[in-house]
């Protein structure tokens, strides 16, 4: 059998993921929840399809490999929900199947370190709903799945620059608070050495060498841009969304060894700090892109 994936929720990492696939020669098809967003998948040469309302499961009958990037909702995971049995049915015929989580399943750990082998104690409804995705996807006998955990994702797009410039950056300070985070070309490489390497049941975690406080790359941003730091605001006092306190709610830093030492990874940007000056560099392209 050739080699076909699906791409469930074909977003930002599935995105990255593309041409490294497509090189391999890899037919790739991803879905979308809009026709809206239907070119765009189709124009990076993957054949887009709108989830759910496509029928899928003849294409289920070809595909070699899954990669489940959409996520769960207070019903549960979407994809389990209208291909649950399908997939389940079809488990033996699967090379790789790979599920894109968070580092929120592990909840708040004051900064300390977390790996694989720590407990789940989420301390959100969107982490809950992760571990229980997780869950979900590792009851179906015989699937070679693989979790991957991802820290918070940045990358082309998703930088702080244009915060910085017009001044809406906001360093908000809170005792003790530490990130870890990953640039989108590693989450890619890391999924493109698990499928050249199956190991099913592998648990991942994906982020970088060097997770650090919030307020602390926001001013690296602006030291590149050579512009003044944002005022600094203390979390107790700062006026905040309920969504954006909810990311201050839990604190870790998490260990990445297992994709070095398993998977050969070698991530091309171990901290914030080459990251942030590789999207400097790159801006003036992806400025252009996203007008």
């Amino acid at each position: 059998m050739n080699a076909l994936m699906i791409s469930f929720g074909h977003g930002y990492s599935a995105r990255a993921l593309t041409p490294i696939l497509l090189e391999q020669g890899m037919a790739l098809h991803g879905t979308t929840r809009s026709d809206e967003k239907r070119a765009a998948i189709t124009a990076s040469g993957v054949t887009a399809h709108v989830f759910p309302g496509a029928p899928l499961e003849p294409l289920l009958d070809r595909a070699t490999h899954l990669l489940i990037s959409a996520g769960p909702d207070a019903e549960g995971d979407p994809v389990l929900r209208h291909l649950g049995a399908a997939i389940a049915a079809r488990a033996g015929q699967f090379d790789w199947v790979g599920y894109l989580s968070t580092t929120g399943v592990y909840g708040d750990h004051d900064g300390d370190w977390v790996d694989e082998t720590t407990p789940l104690t989420p301390s959100t409804r969107r982490g809950t709903w992760r571990m229980q995705a997780e869950a979900a996807w590792s009851a179906i006998p015989g699937l070679p799945l693989h979790i991957f955990r991802l820290a918070g994702i940045y990358g082309p797009g998703r930088g702080p620059f244009a915060k910085v410039r017009a001044g809406t950056a906001r360093r908000i300070l809170k005792p003790g608070q530490v990130f870890s985070r990953i640039h989108v070309e590693d989450i890619a490489q890391t999924l493109a050495a698990s499928i050249a390497h199956p190991d099913p049941g592998a648990i991942y975690n994906v982020c970088d060498d060097d997770p650090a406080p919030p307020q602390d790359v926001i001013g690296h941003a602006a030291t590149l841009l050579g512009l003044p730091l944002p005022e600094a605001e203390d979390f107790a006092s700062a006026d905040m969304t309920p969504m954006a306190r909810s990311f201050y709610a839990e604190s870790k830093r998490v260990r990445n060894n297992r994709i070095k030492d398993a998977l050969g990874v070698k991530l091309r940007y171990p901290s914030y700090r080459d990251g942030l000056a590789a999207l400097l560099a790159l801006e003036p392209a992806d400025e252009a892109d996203n007008k």
